[in-house]
This record gives structure tokens, C-alpha cells and sequence, in this order.
């Protein structure tokens, strides 16, 4: 039997994903790493981007932006990753009509962070950074195969 990692992809809202698979690839703030079964111990910060799970031969990707990623063995010696995102949404929930929203909403808050009479930066950027990332993973993995 081959080795297998445990995967956990967890938003605020809900458990998105829970499954082994063979590897797993996501953006950190020091750049993007995969990590296979028996990898060290570690916790990052995680960038936006996409999240991409390898599993019988299939890729299964996850737009992400924030939170972090925690990697450790568990009592068996199994390998886990979770992953612990502000904002996580499988690229095939990124249709056509979601991504035109999205780049609206993107630039409706570009001209909102322009005012600067509005306090609430941070929470601008954030959506911002979310919309951004939407549009950014589905045209990356609009013409690729993935699991669905």
C-alpha cells in the first residue's frame, strides 16, 4: 500500500475538503511547497492562490487566500496537512457568471479603497484579495483537467 497523506482544507464557515491523497501543493508567504507522505513538521502562512491535491492521478484544486498550513504526523505516524484558510472554493464553483461577479465586485472595491473617508481598509483589501484570486485560478485552470 502506498503511502498516503491525510488532507484537511477548513474555512471559518465550514470543512471544505477531508481526504487522502498522494500530494499537496499550496502557496505559502515564503513561496509555494509540496509536501509528500513523511514530510517534517511545519506551519506557514499561507498566500493567496491555489491549493492543488494530487489523488489517483487526478488534480483537485482550491482557490484559497489567507490563514495558514500546518503539516505534522499523527499518532499513527501519518502524515497531515491542514489547511486553514480565510476563504476556500474548488475551481469548479468558479463559473463563468461567478468570475464576471467577481471582477466587478473587484473593481466596485477598487474605487471604494480610493475614498479614503472609508475606515475599513482591511476588510476592503480582503474582499479584494478574494475576488482578485477567483479570477486569477479559474483562468489558470479554465483549459487543465481536475477532479470535480
Amino acid at each position: 500500500m502506498t503511502k498516503k497523506l491525510k488532507l484537511k482544507i477548513v474555512t471559518p464557515e465550514r470543512l471544505i475538503l477531508e481526504e487522502d491523497v498522494d500530494q499537496v501543493t499550496f502557496p505559502t508567504t515564503e513561496g509555494e511547497l509540496t509536501v509528500l507522505p513523511g514530510h517534517i513538521p511545519l506551519i506557514a502562512g499561507l498566500s493567496s492562490g491555489d491549493v492543488v491535491a494530487f489523488a489517483n492521478g487526478e488534480h483537485m484544486p482550491w482557490a484559497v487566500a489567507g490563514g495558514f498550513v500546518e503539516v505534522k504526523k499523527d499518532e499513527k505516524g501519518q502524515t497531515t496537512v491542514a489547511v486553514l484558510a480565510d476563504f476556500a472554493e474548488h475551481v469548479s464553483e468558479l463559473s463563468d457568471e461567478a468570475i464576471v461577479k467577481a471582477k466587478a465586485r473587484a473593481e466596485e472595491l477598487r474605487k471604494q479603497m480610493e475614498n479614503t473617508e472609508h475606515v475599513d481598509y482591511e476588510h476592503f483589501a480582503a474582499e479584494l484579495e478574494r475576488s482578485l484570486t477567483r479570477v486569477r485560478i479559474a483562468d489558470k485552470w479554465r483549459s487543465k483537467k481536475y477532479r470535480g
